[in-house]
């Protein structure tokens, strides 16, 4: 099955923020998502639900799968020193 990506406003602006070959790896693995949105090597936020996250060099995709309408909607892009501390 194929998942819909959508990405909220505040994301888009932290991917655009990120220099040009990091943010093509962190876009690379966002699209992954679509395909799938568990890949090997991501990790659930304790205390919240249905939140992942994934590593893309030094930097995080912070996500929420919503299985019942096949939507993975990404939250929060940041460098790994300080994603987690604003969410």
């Amino acid at each position: 099955m194929k998942y819909t990506l959508e990405i909220l406003p505040s994301a888009e602006r932290e991917l655009a923020a990120l220099p040009t070959k990091d943010r093509q790896r962190v876009d690379k693995q966002i699209c992954a998502l679509a395909g799938d949105p568990r890949p090997v090597g991501m990790k659930a936020l304790k205390g919240h639900k249905s939140v992942y996250r994934i590593r893309a060099g030094k930097y995080r995709v912070i996500y929420q799968v919503r299985d019942e309408l096949l939507i993975v909607l990404v939250v929060k892009v940041g460098h790994r020193r300080d994603v987690y501390r604003r969410f």
